[in-house]
Parts: structure tokens; C-alpha cells; sequence
């Protein structure tokens, strides 16, 4: 309790110092102390940090799911975009003292003065005596000259508002413009649904006769408070429109339960393939009922692999594990049950929701481990921690006479966005080597 109180008091100190630095960067250093802008900038600063609190807890402290949903668009977007505010933002701190070095230079040259005018009297005077020099007459003294404040064609840059607040605003709009364009864009792409990817998997093991077979394999779909029927539906009509022989769905299907995403889930009873669709849980089906979430998709026409094996009569066996997450319940991954007593003559094909089972994979001579969990990093620069957790973020390695392929999943969790990790359908295409 301690350490989770600390990691808490930690947490929110760092998510209270990020958002002081885009206040101040946003609105207290591009807006007039006391005008309306300066108000509905700290209001809004304020008020979409707890809509995204609210938004990631809002699910397992049973709030109503119509009002998830409600909270789920602006909480969730937010964090998108606070990441790539903070990161636009940070770039231009390196920008801002080149900008006002460039202003400043420009500026004493447009402000130099000009020669000083000659006094009229000067110009008037009567003629002196060549023998007497007479000294030059003195204008008054007097009030110097007021100087033009630059005018907004002045090339020095606005005088007002000043320089810093010019610069202040070149730069926050900057951020701002790359921020919103960025999360946009991976909003529509996650919208729009994932692509199909195709990868060709040689195995020593699989017969002649198997020699093409097509394994859709689909992961992260990540049914919830955002994505619902409509991406359902968009998926399966993509799976379909591969003509596959088998369909893997490699877990974290949903973000809530049966009773809420229930219909959401509806669409993959007209999942279409020769061998039937198959299905094992991630992680977050146990953040939401992942017995009840087996049974459903059983209901769906899906079948369920909780540590078990078939033989497919293309001639492989295809075995599927629990997650690890389940091992808090007594039902994680059973290697030996599902593995232990296979004959090893024959290919092996496993599906794990997570990568990071390779190794177990390897001892008990898989030949190919199908996977998701990772998002392939789903906001850059995420990959990068996601590689410090994942053997394989995406795509396909080799780990001894194991190859592990990682798809980056068809959804999206948290914010639907996804930032250089587009999503994916993968239609895995079996080689055999004595084709």
C-alpha cells in the first residue's frame, strides 16, 4: 500500500508539472493577465486532465457506460495530444532564443537615426564680416523628439504586443499545429480501420500439402467506450475479403464486459474462414470478465483455446495459451498441457497474446508463435519502451527453430490514435519447404 501510494504521489506530480509548463506555455505566455483567453486556457487546462483520469478509471469504478462514452472522446484524446504539445514544445525551447536573437539583430539597424536637421536659422542668417568670424548660431534647447513606436509593417517585428510575445505565440502556435495535425492524422487512421499486411512464413515441418496456407491473424482490437460495432464490422469485412483457411484472434479484444460490449462484438459471428476462427485472452480481457468474454465469443462461433490443442487437416497442430495476466486467477499459460505431449514430427503453430512466452515457446518446440500485445509502440516514441519490454515489437525474428511473428493489432487502446505504428490485419502464408 505504501509503495502504490508513493507511485500515486509520484504520478501526479509529474502529470501536475507537465501541464503547468503547457500553461505556461500556452496561455500565460501568449495572453493578456486578466483577458477572457487567459480565463478559458486555464479553465481548459484545468478541466481535460481530470476528464482523463475520469476517462481511465471511470470503467472499473462502475460508472454507467453512456457516460464513458461521454467522457471517453475528450479524456482520452487529451492524452495524445498532451504527448506530442509537450514534445512540439520542448523542440521549440531550442527555437525561441534563435528567433529572438534573429528579431533583435534586425532590430537597431531599422531604428538607427538619421542625420540631424539643419536649424532653419541657420539657413537665414544674415552675412557676417570676413574679419570677425561670428559664432554659429544654437537652436534652444529643448524636449528631445519622441521616436515612432515600429509600426505593423515595421521589419524589426510587432512592438506591440512585445517581441517575447511574439515569439511566445509563434512558438505555442507552432507546437499547437503540429500537436493537433499529428494526433488527427493517427485519429484517422485508426478510424478508418486497419490494413492487411501479408507475410510469408517458411516452416521445415509443414507438408507439401500445406504449402500456402493463409492464417488471418488479428490482435488488440480493443472493443470499448470509443470503438464499437462500426470497427467490428470494419475488420471482419476486411478479414473476410482475404479468403483466409484459419482466423487467429490473439487476444485483447475488449476493454469492458459482456454486458456493455456485448453487441459491439456481434460482427465477428459472420467471421468466414475453411477451418474455422480461433481465439485466446490478453491481458485486458481479465480487466473485464474474461470468463464471461470466453463464453461469448464461444456463443459468437469462435473457439476458445485455454491451453489446448488441434490438429489441423492441412497437417499442423495449432495450440493456444492463456495470457500471463491470468495467472492472478489460477489460469495463466500451461505450456505442458497444451505442448507436453504433441508428437514433434509435426509444425506446431501457437497462439500467445503476448511475446513475451517465446521462450517457453522455444523449450517446447514451437515452430511459429502468432502475437499482438504490443501495438508495435502505438504513439511513437513509444516503441522505444515497448522494445525494453518485448522481445519483438512487430514483424517477424527467429528465436533458436522458433520464429515469433508480432502483429501490431486492428485497434487502439486508450486515445484512438496511433502515431508510426499503423494497425494491421497480417495474413500469415505457411511455405513448405519441400513445395
Amino acid at each position: 500500500m505504501v509503495v502504490f501510494l508513493l507511485v500515486l504521489v509520484v504520478v501526479l506530480a509529474l502529470l501536475g508539472g507537465i501541464h503547468w509548463y503547457v500553461w505556461r506555455r500556452l496561455v500565460r505566455d501568449v495572453t493578456v493577465p486578466g483577458g477572457l483567453p487567459r480565463r478559458l486556457g486555464t479553465a481548459a487546462v484545468v478541466v481535460l486532465p481530470l476528464l482523463s483520469v475520469a476517462a481511465l478509471v471511470s470503467a472499473r469504478a462502475g460508472v454507467p457506460f453512456r457516460l464513458q462514452q461521454v467522457i471517453a472522446w475528450p479524456g482520452q484524446m487529451w492524452l495524445a495530444v498532451l504527448l506530442y504539445l509537450v514534445l512540439a514544445l520542448v523542440v521549440g525551447e531550442a527555437v525561441r532564443p534563435l528567433l529572438r536573437a534573429r528579431l533583435a539583430r534586425r532590430a537597431p539597424a531599422a531604428a538607427a537615426p538619421g542625420p540631424e536637421p539643419v536649424p532653419v536659422a541657420a539657413a537665414v542668417a544674415e552675412p557676417v564680416a570676413e574679419t570677425a568670424p561670428a559664432p554659429a548660431p544654437t537652436a534652444p534647447a529643448g524636449p528631445a523628439t519622441p521616436v515612432a513606436p515600429a509600426g505593423p509593417d515595421d521589419p524589426t517585428g510587432p512592438a506591440d504586443p512585445s517581441r517575447r510575445l511574439f515569439v511566445s505565440r509563434v512558438v505555442g502556435g507552432t507546437a499547437a499545429a503540429v500537436a493537433l495535425g499529428t494526433v488527427g492524422y493517427g485519429t484517422y487512421g485508426v478510424l478508418r480501420g486497419p490494413r492487411v499486411k501479408r507475410v510469408t512464413v517458411p516452416l521445415a515441418k509443414i507438408p507439401r500439402a500445406a504449402h500456402g496456407y493463409r492464417i488471418a491473424v488479428v490482435s488488440d482490437i480493443h472493443l470499448g467506450p470509443i470503438l464499437g460495432r462500426a470497427h467490428t464490422q470494419r475488420i471482419v469485412d476486411t478479414i473476410n475479403s482475404t479468403q483466409p483457411d484459419l482466423i487467429a484472434v490473439v487476444g485483447d479484444l475488449v476493454d469492458g464486459t459482456v454486458e456493455n460490449l456485448g453487441p459491439a462484438a456481434e460482427p465477428l459471428a459472420r467471421l468466414r474462414a475453411r477451418h474455422g476462427s480461433f481465439f485466446v485472452t490478453g491481458n485486458h480481457e481479465y480487466f473485464s470478465g474474461a470468463d464471461a468474454w470466453v463464453d461469448h465469443v464461444r456463443e459468437l462461433g469462435l473457439r476458445p483455446l485455454r491451453n489446448e490443442r488441434l490438429e489441423i487437416a492441412a497437417g499442423f497442430d495449432l495450440a493456444g495459451v492463456d495470457d500471463v495476466a491470468g495467472e492472478s486467477e489460477g489460469r495463466g499459460p500451461d505450456f505442458a498441457r497444451a505442448l507436453g505431449d504433441r508428437d514433434r514430427a509435426r509444425a506446431a503453430v501457437l497462439l500467445a497474446h503476448q511475446p513475451i512466452v517465446v521462450h517457453d515457446a522455444v523449450r517446447h518446440g514451437v515452430d511459429l508463435q502468432l502475437s499482438g500485445h504490443t501495438h508495435g509502440g502505438q504513439l511513437w516514441p513509444g516503441s522505444l519502451l515497448a522494445e525494453l519490454a518485448n522481445p519483438t515489437v512487430a514483424g517477424l525474428e527467429r528465436y533458436g527453430d522458433t520464429q515469433l511473428y508480432v502483429s501490431r493489432g486492428a485497434g487502439a487502446w486508450g486515445p484512438p490514435v496511433r502515431v508510426g505504428a499503423p494497425s494491421d490485419i497480417t495474413v500469415v502464408e505457411l511455405a513448405s519447404k519441400q513445395a
